[in-house]
């Protein structure tokens, strides 16, 4: 049986700083460009999670090798081999790994958590196809039968449930032969700015990107090696933010980018609009980000199209529920695919709890309600877990199941989630 975790109650203010560890998604952006580069990177201050340690151990059994010396991380790519990876329930993996296996001289077969088999992976499964290589499989698990070599060209794809999807091939893109044309030709791409981060990386490696709307050129081309300087974890950050929204106390982030491709930079915007006071301190190198939630009672909802920020979406629904207005949260049907159907779940367990969350086609309407104790389920889900730390806060008695499956992207997340409120 899953040990529940007594979520910490603490309604008064509280003041703390909390230092994020680096981005999961530059982190394994990173790790995919060095895997394919031509000569050694080194990353500084990569991030040691579930999902981190799974890309390096992907890439590591198809034969690039990592050294590591403090917080400094050095990849040695060479020829690829096949293999057997397991990608966890890491969507980055299941979906990037396969660009990466095209150019690898065997086969490599993917599976991974019983969860992750029902997340959508065929769209670049068939893109892959279309570029030229073998693929058996359409869903977890498959195995890519890499040849070490792919022609690629024009690619037509429905990218409409994930971003991933066209991040995975632009970061192989430079290494098929003819390059990479990709066309979306779906409804809008969810979380389109995780597709500028790639973009920015695979630029920043000595690639050349033409971007359009709704489509990419990657030409062909070496990918030069170098040091990716990983910055902290913004969509890892808001729940502690969001701690602050909730009580009326006051959290500071250390190193948080003036400047970020990063969705979870947001997080400033939308605290901003449920009335926190929201600023910086320190000079453009190296800002603090510091939020002062507002008085009791004082917390407003908010309206808002979340589609490109969908990973947001459990931490400002927790923050609803405690909100004095209603909040309406919507472009964010894809959810449904994350690692739970994360709109069912945020209706199941705040409607658990007692209060009022409405699903909608594309999104959510929560309606204030006073809370009560009670278990709240995460469904192996990282994000459903922190927030239900969030609610924790102002509810007394509220149970998080599976506290641990944070360690997917922040490990030790229930220690620093302490130590903030006391430390």
């Amino acid at each position: 049986m899953t040990q529940l975790w007594p979520a910490p109650f603490h309604p008064e203010p509280f003041t703390s700083t909390v230092v994020v560890p680096g981005s999961k998604s530059i982190t394994n952006r990173a790790y995919v460009l060095a895997a394919l580069a031509s000569e050694p990177s080194t990353l500084v201050g990569a991030l040691r999670s579930r999902d981190t340690d799974l890309m390096q151990g992907a890439l590591e059994a198809m034969g690039v090798q990592f050294t590591a010396d403090g917080d400094r991380l050095t990849a040695t790519p060479g020829t690829l081999t096949g293999a057997t990876i397991d990608c966890g329930l890491a969507g980055t993996v299941m979906r990037f790994v396969p660009a990466v296996a095209a150019f690898a001289d065997g086969s490599v077969h993917v599976d991974g958590d019983e969860q992750a088999r029902v997340r959508p992976v065929d769209t670049v499964l068939d893109a892959l196809r279309d570029a030229g290589v073998d693929i058996e499989g359409d869903s977890l698990p498959f195995t890519v039968l890499g040849t070490g070599v792919a022609e690629g060209g024009r690619i037509e794809m429905d990218a409409s449930k994930s971003s991933q999807f066209v991040s995975a091939l632009l970061l192989a893109g430079a290494r098929f032969k003819d390059g990479l044309h990709i066309v979306h030709t779906g409804e809008r791409v969810p979380s389109a700015p995780h597709i500028e981060m790639t973009v920015d990386m695979v630029r920043a490696a000595g690639v050349k990107v033409d971007s359009g709307t709704n489509e990419w050129t990657v030409h062909p081309g070496p990918i030069a090696g170098g040091t990716w300087v990983i910055e902290p974890d913004l969509s890892n950050a808001t729940p502690f933010l969001a701690a602050a929204a909730a009580t009326g106390g006051t959290v500071s982030i250390p190193h948080w980018p003036r400047k970020t491709t990063q969705a979870g930079d947001v997080i400033r915007e939308i605290l901003e609009n449920m009335g926190c006071k929201v600023r910086f301190e320190g000079d453009e190198d190296d800002s603090t980000l510091i939020v002062t939630g507002p008085a009791p009672g004082e917390l407003k909802g908010i309206e808002l199209d979340m589609g490109d920020i969908g990973e947001l979406t459990p931490t400002v629904a927790a923050l609803a529920t405690q909100a004095s207005t209603p909040s309406e949260l919507t472009g964010i049907a894809h959810l449904r695919g994350h690692e739970t159907d994360r709109l069912a779940a945020l209706t199941a367990e705040i409607t658990g709890l007692g209060g009022q969350c409405e699903e909608r086609a594309d999104g959510l309407r929560i309606t204030p309600a006073p809370l009560h104790r009670g278990t709240w389920h995460s469904y192996a889900d990282h994000r459903m877990a922190t927030a239900g730390a969030i609610i924790g806060l102002t509810t007394e008695g509220v149970e998080v199941e599976d506290i641990g499956t944070t360690a997917k992207t922040l490990p030790g997340f229930d220690a620093m989630w302490t130590d903030m409120l006391h430390g």
